[in-house]
């Protein structure tokens, strides 16, 4: 199964790629240094739209997004029907504790989301720009209750 994380740790490298380097690649943060990870030229399309969608959100709300990696995978795991899974501690639950755990991880899954759409590429562009926002609700704390309620579930 491939699984290709392209956005990283600390909130200054998310925020340089995000914010719309002229050449944007996957990056990693150690300490405050970037490292390419891949080039720009060995994304795929999907991942594409994923970093579209990221790329697109507010920049107030990009600001307080840190540590989190979105991470592109082909399948989810077998008989869970996902589109997309959020995994760590919400931004609302971390305390003056948090420290030394590792990002957490927003995944994506390519196959479901192109499956559904049947090759229309705008749709699965807007697809695809639901299920990011939606898993990132989730790291600012939004639970699937609320979502539903403000209907954007």
């Amino acid at each position: 199964m491939r699984s290709r994380a392209f956005f990283f740790r600390c909130r200054s490298a998310f925020q340089r790629l995000i914010g719309r380097e002229p050449r944007p690649m996957a990056r990693d943060c150690i300490g405050d240094r970037m490292n390419p990870v891949t080039d720009a030229l060995d994304m795929t399309p999907f991942e594409e739209l994923v970093e579209e969608a990221i790329a697109a959100l507010p920049d107030d709300l990009r600001d307080f997004m840190s540590n989190v990696a979105v991470v592109v995978e082909d399948e989810p795991p077998a008989g869970m029907p996902l589109l997309g899974l959020y995994q760590g501690v919400p931004l609302t639950q971390r305390s003056s504790a948090y420290a030394g755990v590792p990002p957490d991880r927003i995944t994506i899954y390519q196959g479901p989301l192109e499956r559904m759409t049947a090759g229309d590429p705008e749709l699965l562009r807007a697809q695809v720009r639901r299920v990011v926002l939606h898993e990132i609700a989730h790291h600012f704390g939004i639970s699937d209750e609320r979502l539903r309620e403000l209907d954007r579930y």
